[in-house]
C-alpha cells in the first residue's frame, strides 16, 4: 500500500461520512413539508416491502402538505398502515385516491428537539472522521515502522491528512 492510496481510502471514507450526515439533515422534520421524510417508509405491497416513492408520486402541494398519490388504488391502506407505523408523528388523511400529510407547525419543544438531533448527527459524523483520521494515521505510522516511507513522509502525511479531515 502507497501513500497516495492510503489518502484516497481515507478522503473516500470521510465524503460517506459527510453524504450521510447530509441525508440525515434531509430526513428532519422541521415543519415544512419534504418527501424525503417518506424515504425510510416502507409499504407492503403485494408482500414486498417498498419505499413508497417507487409506488406513488409524491409532491408538496403547499409549504407544510405533502400529496401522495399512488399509481395503484388498491394501496391506499397499506400506505396509511406504513405511515402510521413509521411513527413520524403525522396523520394520514385519505380524500379518494390522494393522501395528505399536514405538518403541523413547529412548537417550542420541537424545535429544541430538533437542535438536540441535529447536534448529536453532527458529532456522531466528526467522531467517524475523528476515526478515519486516527486510522490513516496509524497506517502511515506502520508504513513507516517497515520503512517503507521515511519520517519526514510520515509528517508531511498526517499533515495532509489533517488538511483533508478539515475540509
Amino acid at each position: 500500500m502507497e501513500i497516495k492510496d492510503v489518502f484516497e481510502e481515507s478522503k473516500q471514507k470521510m465524503e460517506k461520512t459527510v453524504d450521510g450526515l447530509q441525508k440525515e439533515y434531509l430526513r428532519i422534520r422541521a415543519g415544512r413539508a419534504n418527501p424525503t421524510i417518506l424515504d425510510r417508509v416502507m409499504v407492503d405491497y403485494y408482500g414486498t416491502p417498498t419505499p413508497i416513492n417507487q409506488m406513488a408520486s409524491v409532491s408538496v402541494t403547499e409549504a407544510r402538505t405533502l400529496t401522495i398519490q399512488p399509481w395503484d388504488a388498491g394501496v391506499i391502506q397499506n400506505i396509511e398502515k406504513a405511515i402510521n407505523k413509521a411513527d413520524l408523528g403525522i396523520n394520514p388523511q385519505t380524500e379518494g385516491k390522494t393522501i395528505r400529510l399536514t405538518f403541523p407547525a413547529l412548537t417550542e419543544d420541537r424545535r429544541i428537539g430538533i437542535v438536540k438531533d441535529i447536534k448529536k448527527y453532527a458529532e456522531e459524523a466528526r467522531v467517524a472522521v475523528r476515526a478515519i483520521r486516527r486510522d490513516a494515521i496509524d497506517k502511515l505510522k506502520k508504513m513507516e515502522k517497515k520503512s517503507e516511507i521515511t519520517e519526514d513522509n510520515l509528517r508531511d502525511s498526517e499533515n495532509k491528512i489533517q488538511k483533508q479531515k478539515e475540509k
